[in-house]
């Protein structure tokens, strides 16, 4: 069978920083494989671009742009926000230290991934561009399964393996 809209696609990938020599951000292997379920819109739309129509035991390479990634850095993503919010009982709370993920909400109410990047006095500085904001990637890998998805494939709410959206919402 070949990828398609609602398969669920078991695979190993290196995603790489710029090429295939670069420095090596994440690894399935085959021990431990990437599995989700193509057309959810829960992977890059430009990797699921470049892996439709791939059947077991293909190889591929393909390289993303920032935007075909996870978009450009935006300086107005990093801010300082009040100290006081990250207190409790008038004491930082353990979990803000520098390079801690931590989920925030915006305005709105929308849940949205920030990373500490310094601690001050009065403000935390907080980046909320994703990890990957501005990088140029490279992912490399094989196609080791390809199947029909099932009822039970969309039994929770990441709509199949939880590594497919990093974790249940």
């Amino acid at each position: 069978m070949k990828i398609q809209d609602q398969a669920v696609v078991t695979m190993t990938y290196v995603l790489r920083e710029k090429d295939e020599n670069g420095r090596i951000i994440q690894e399935a292997t085959k021990e431990n494989p990437f599995v989700a379920i193509f057309g959810m819109k829960q992977l890059l739309p430009k990797f699921e671009e470049n892996l439709m129509g791939k059947e077991p035991g293909d190889k591929y390479c393909f390289y993303l742009t920032p935007e075909e990634g996870y978009g450009e850095r935006d300086e107005n993503y990093v801010m300082d926000l009040d100290k006081k919010m990250f207190m409790q009982n008038d004491v930082l709370m353990d979990m803000v230290k520098e390079g801690a993920q931590l989920m925030m909400q915006t305005a709105d109410g929308r849940p949205i991934m920030g990373i500490v990047r310094e601690i001050g006095d009065k403000h935390v500085k907080m980046d909320f561009n994703h990890d990957l904001a501005g990088v140029h990637l490279c992912f490399s890998g094989e196609i080791l399964d390809v199947r029909e998805s099932t009822d039970e494939d969309f039994n929770d709410s990441c709509g199949g393996s939880c590594e497919s959206c990093s974790g249940c919402h």
